[in-house]
């Protein structure tokens, strides 16, 4: 048997409220990383005017998402525009008050690009604690209300174009795909003391910034959990390769090549699990691939069912709904759904603009933000796209909305938006 944990929470809190995860968007993408959260609708309408609870400013743009959790929306930013000085914000989820900020510095500047501003990561949160990854500047860990539990340098992480994984919660562990650069590795956190559970390094070329023949190379995927045999595997999208880990060990269970490509060995999008099958798009216009779970070793020749080469640019990461996937794309259609059994592209959608975030979840109904800071918000279907409202905010954007208790957040380059709609008349 094979259950993807993502897929079978959706159709569940789809369902039936969970009211410990349907409260919360603790991670990037959601409480389990799979871009949908629980039975209880978002927003459908607002503009830059209309149903905006609260708005602050930030200090810098900045591609990490904001999360909620227990009232609480969190969000990283740089105060400075050579990053220097790191920054986790924390407002008051229902008026948008700041309650607290903590700011680390790193004594030089690092190599960004500039469509990755510095704070690039999505901070996470197992209800207790809050923990951010800055970079080179280390791996924080806070209480709720703001105290340090600890922090740990992980090393250096210099790339040309910045950093941009982000932490998640699985089993009592915080696990990190710490790159990119020339010192690659995943690696197991206690988050209670901060201390190396395990740590699992991955080859890289030359410094980590570009192959032999001088393409690109890298990786900024967030892991995903996926349950085969009733066992957790970690799968986390590598420059050359995807590979799934045993949680306890940090061992590879199996490993599948094919996200290099003429243009590059870059992985920018999170793997989505479909069922028995892991979805993968390569960056720049790279590979998209299914591969069969349950596989042990080298699974490239055993377990891969398709390889299709130059796909549209995504960035962002889908979501699976009822054997189906709905992926966003950073140039030319903004939205299409996707057989991932075969790869064929059921219907396509232009949108409004290409699209670096992920699509968002909730209450039957999907959210994608695109660069100029217009929310498409769409129902699920195989057979055609299904619009219900076309949002604009007044400010481009790269990150993904959280959407809780009925609310949604947004981060754009110069704000964060608290959106909710009037309560209706019972």
């Amino acid at each position: 048997m094979y259950r993807c944990i993502a897929s079978a929470l959706f159709l569940v809190l789809f369902g039936a409220t969970h009211p410990s995860l349907a409260a919360d968007w603790p991670t990037f993408r959601g409480p389990a990383g799979d871009g949908l959260s629980g039975k209880e609708q978002g927003p459908t309408q607002w503009s830059a005017t209309d149903n905006i609870a609260w708005k602050v400013k930030l200090p810098q743009p900045g591609n990490g998402s904001p999360i909620a959790v227990d009232g609480r929306v969190f969000v990283t930013s740089a105060e400075d525009e050579e990053g220097k000085l790191r920054s986790l914000y924390c407002f008051d989820q229902k008026t948008g008050k700041q309650q607290w900020v903590r700011t680390v510095t790193i004594d030089e500047k690092m190599p960004t690009h500039k469509t990755n501003p510095y704070c690039g990561s999505t901070p996470a949160s197992d209800g207790e604690r809050v923990v951010v990854f800055h970079g080179s500047a280390g791996l924080y860990c806070y209480d709720l209300d703001g105290n340090e539990l600890w922090s740990r340098n992980l090393g250096k992480f210099r790339h040309m174009w910045g950093y941009g994984a982000s932490p998640i919660f699985h089993d009592g562990k915080i696990l990190l795909n710490a790159g990119p650069g020339k010192d690659v590795f995943l690696t197991a956190i206690d988050p209670t003391n901060g201390k190396e559970i395990w740590k699992t390094p991955e080859p890289v070329e030359a410094d980590g910034n570009r192959r032999d023949d001088g393409n690109p190379m890298g990786s900024w995927c967030t892991p995903v959990i996926a349950e085969v045999d009733g066992k957790s595997q970690i799968i986390c999208a590598m420059p050359t390769r995807v590979n799934a880990y045993d949680p306890q060990s940090g061992e590879i269970i199996w490993t599948c090549d094919g996200m290099a490509h003429d243009r590059g060995s870059l992985a920018y999008s999170s793997p989505v699990i479909v069922g028995p099958l892991c979805f993968i798009t390569g960056g720049y216009r790279g590979p998209t691939m299914a591969i069969r779970l349950g596989g042990t070793g080298d699974v490239t020749e055993t377990h891969r069912l398709y390889r299709n080469e130059n796909s549209p640019q995504s960035i962002g990461t889908g979501v699976a709904i009822d054997g189906y996937l709905y992926r966003p794309n950073a140039d030319g259609a903004a939205i299409q759904c996707i057989d991932p059994k075969t790869g064929k592209i059921l219907w396509s959608h232009r949108g409004k603009g290409p699209s670096w975030g992920s699509i968002a979840g909730a209450g039957g109904l999907l959210y994608l933000t695109n660069k100029k800071g217009t929310t498409l918000v769409f129902k699920p279907s195989e057979e055609k796209y299904i619009g219900v409202a076309v949002n604009k905010l007044d400010d481009s954007t790269n990150a993904t909305p959280a959407i809780a208790d009925g609310r949604i957040f947004i981060r754009t380059d110069g704000s964060l938006f608290g959106i909710a709609e009037p309560p209706t008349e019972k």
